[in-house]
């Protein structure tokens, strides 16, 4: 019996990536071009054509997939205004897409697209219901129950990197004041390293520094992973899912994060709560938005816009 095959298209601000993956989660063929996304929609969709089309040679395909950055509307196939796409103002990429292709299109954010992936096939296939969270430049979330992705009524269920943590406190893109992104991403991580170490190496130079031994940039990761905590503990008083899958580039140094975040976590949850706590590291790595992407088509009931 023939395995189906879909598409998954990961779009993103620096790469763009399409691949085919089979029902098990195997990306069968992976094709990679830069996203060029300053020459405008236009030609990001035409250059994306191109790859699905590369990848599509000698493969029957059920559907595509896309995992994007929001903001957007899952529901009605438009990319919206995502702050590393410029010129994406309310874009039908899922109409432009079914024109040249002729088969069903969705398209969901990345960070979404990520957790379905690893609800289904990475550190949370074994729970009914999985909250992931990407901590990278910045930071993102999506809650898959039963293997369906919890969009909300307008698609921003999820959208946690804007929860305020910090009334007042720092600044960033278009987040509120003291946002969750602004205090525990790898962009707040560096700005701090910046302001108190005088460094301009980011995020990770921030890390090799306490990994050294520096007293403030180990203050500097204390206190991220405290704020990580605070949003991790918020979600679970929320929505108290079975598992929390962490992934992205900040979670590369889990060794100087994760053990300490299980334990902190713990200070801010109900005593009910925090033995049953679980966060574990994702296992799919930068694979994870082309598999979950490929996932937006296995089934139209894949999405819920309630809980």
């Amino acid at each position: 019996m023939m395995k189906t095959k879909r598409i998954g298209v990961d779009l993103g601000g620096t790469n763009l990536r399409a691949g085919i993956v089979d029902e098990t989660g195997t990306i069968i063929c992976e094709e990679s071009i830069s996203t060029e996304a300053e020459k405008g929609p236009d030609h990001v969709i035409r250059n994306m054509i191109a790859l699905i089309k590369k990848v599509k040679e000698n493969h029957e395909v059920t559907s595509i997939g896309i995992g994007s950055p929001g903001p957007l509307d899952p529901y009605k196939g438009l990319v919206l205004s995502p702050p590393n796409l410029p010129g994406w103002v309310s874009v039908p990429l899922t109409e432009k897409l079914k024109q040249a292709f002729d088969i069903p299109v969705y398209l969901d954010n990345d960070a979404n697209a990520a957790a379905l992936a690893e609800a289904s096939f990475g550190s949370g296939n074994k729970f009914s219901s999985v909250f992931f969270i990407t901590v990278s430049t910045g930071i993102g979330g999506g809650y898959v129950l039963d293997n369906k992705i919890v969009q909300g009524a307008q698609g921003y269920a999820g959208e946690i990197g804007n929860m305020i943590l910090q009334p007042g406190g720092p600044s960033w893109s278009n987040l509120n004041a003291g946002s969750f992104e602004a205090l525990a991403s790898g962009t707040a991580i560096g700005r701090e390293g910046k302001e108190r170490l005088g460094i301009q190496g980011g995020a990770e130079e921030v890390f090799e520094m306490a990994a050294g031994g520096n007293p403030v940039a180990q203050i500097i990761i204390d206190e991220t992973v405290t704020y990580l905590a605070m949003g991790i503990a918020n979600i679970a008083h929320i929505v108290n899912p079975s598992i929390f899958v962490l992934g992205g580039g900040v979670m590369q140094a889990k060794g100087q994060i994760l053990n300490p975040l299980r334990t902190k976590v713990k200070d801010f949850l109900y005593p009910g709560l925090q033995e049953t706590i679980n966060l574990q590291p994702a296992k799919l790595g930068t694979k994870a938005g082309l598999i979950g992407a490929s996932l937006l088509g296995s089934d139209p009931s894949k999405t819920v816009d309630n809980l």
